[in-house]
Formats: C-alpha cells, sequence, structure tokens
C-alpha cells in the first residue's frame, strides 16, 4: 500500500483484527455481488470504501422511479440505466481505486458457475427463491462462501454459508426448495421499508469484510430483524443431512 492508501483505511487498519495483513487481503479479494437494488446498492458501496479490491455486479435490470426509494446507489439521472452500471459508477465515485465489473444479464448456467468461481465471495442480493437457490448450487460446487441477505416490508434476514466448513448448512437446508413461486415474496407485491434494505446490506458487507480480511468470526446460524419491534433473533441452523444440494458433499 502506498501513504493514500494507507491513509484511506487507515480506520479500519487500526483494527486489530483486520491490521495491515487484513486490508492488504481486502484489496486482493475478489466478490461477486448478485443483484444491484435494495440490498446490493449498500453492499456494493460499502465493499468499495473499505477497499476490496475486485468486484463484479450482476443485474440485467434497469433503473426505475420505484426503485429510488430505497437503492440508493442510483439517483434520476440514472433511471433507464442498467442497475449494475450505475452502481458501478457509484462505488467508483466513493474509491477509483477499486476495480470493478459489471454484468448486465441475468447469471444462469454456465455464465453464473464462471462468475461464482472466479470469485472469493459470494453476496445474494437478490429477490427470488430460484435465483437463490441457483446462486446457492452454485456455490456449494464451486467452495465458495456465501453471504445471503433477504428484506420485505419490515423483516430483515442473513445467513452466512460456507462451503469449506463441513458443518455449515446451505441455503436449501434453510429452505429447502418446495416448487412455491416468487413473486409471492418480492417488493413489488408486498412492499418493504426504505431503511431496511440498508440495514441488512450492511450486515451483508460487514460479513463479507470479515471473511475475506479474517477478522473475528464469520456470522452462523440464521438472524432476523423485525423492524417494527427493532428486535434481532438468531436462530441455529444444523445441516440436512437429505439436502438436495449438500448433501452428497
Amino acid at each position: 500500500m502506498n501513504d493514500e492508501a494507507l491513509l484511506r483505511y487507515s480506520r479500519q487498519i487500526m483494527l486489530e483484527s483486520i491490521d495491515i495483513v487484513g486490508q492488504e487481503r481486502l484489496l486482493a479479494s475478489r466478490a461477486l455481488v448478485v443483484g444491484a437494488g435494495g440490498l446490493g446498492s449498500p453492499v456494493a458501496l460499502y465493499l468499495a470504501a473499505a477497499g476490496v479490491g475486485h468486484l463484479t455486479l450482476a443485474d440485467a435490470d434497469a433503473v426505475e422511479l420505484s426503485n429510488l426509494q430505497r437503492q440508493i446507489a442510483h439517483g434520476m439521472a440514472d433511471l433507464g440505466r442498467n442497475k449494475a452500471d450505475s452502481a458501478r459508477e457509484a462505488a467508483l465515485a466513493l474509491n477509483p481505486g477499486c476495480e470493478i465489473a459489471v454484468l448486465d444479464e441475468h447469471l444462469d448456467g454456465a455464465a453464473m458457475e464462471a462468475a461464482v468461481a472466479a470469485a472469493d465471495l459470494v453476496l445474494d442480493c437478490t429477490d427470488r427463491f430460484s435465483s437463490r437457490y441457483a446462486i446457492n448450487a452454485a456455490c456449494r460446487r464451486a467452495g465458495v462462501p456465501l453471504v445471503s441477505g433477504a428484506a420485505i416490508r419490515f423483516s430483515g434476514q442473513l445467513a452466512v454459508f460456507d462451503p469449506r466448513d463441513t458443518e455449515c448448512p446451505c441455503y436449501a437446508c434453510l429452505y429447502p426448495p418446495d416448487g412455491s413461486g416468487d413473486e409471492a415474496l418480492s417488493c413489488a407485491e408486498s412492499g418493504v421499508v426504505a431503511p431496511l434494505v440498508g440495514l441488512i446490506g450492511s450486515f451483508q458487507a460487514l460479513e463479507a469484510i470479515k471473511l475475506l480480511s479474517g477478522a473475528g468470526t464469520p456470522h452462523r446460524g440464521l438472524s432476523t430483524f423485525d423492524g417494527l419491534s427493532g428486535q434481532w433473533r438468531h436462530f441455529r441452523v444444523p445441516r440436512d443431512p437429505a439436502c438436495p444440494v449438500c448433501a452428497a458433499s
């Protein structure tokens, strides 16, 4: 790191659990952020600001007026623009030293496998069960840690799934595939209060920074937040021996 980088990241470097070694790990890390909307906005901004050296932002959607209530990486000038491209510009405005690639497509199949395999960590910032299952399966196959977040109405949740830990469950252990539709739990159908996605997205970014830098202990189990009461709850999640995704491994 040069003098400018040492100054930029000084507040993290002074933390004993990160220090220069942890900051250098962040600078060398590659994170894939799938979804550049409500959750992906704070994730992308905080990871870039914190010095994660290589980000890939994936999103096929365009910015709409209804997004601006909560998707803080985008502004009025970005209406009609691809979300990943817009979020990239916002993140680079915070930290031009961060390398940020854009995938303006819906990741699936070979594209999903390649993007996940190229990352040190994946953050699921999507709002569809079908996307979450696909991301989870790709992460299990590639052995890449997954930080999963969700937010709807006044309720949010976070879980970390690390295939490198033999006792860690996967997303399908927590929510076994049952063929239920995606639309029932979308923000477009159910609504979401604006700061909730910032809170959960920031939690995701924190866990990513811990995993990539080696600081602290990775989150275990499932944490849920009730915005109406202001209460957090934590649940232990065992690995499902009959899970269709991770049981074989």
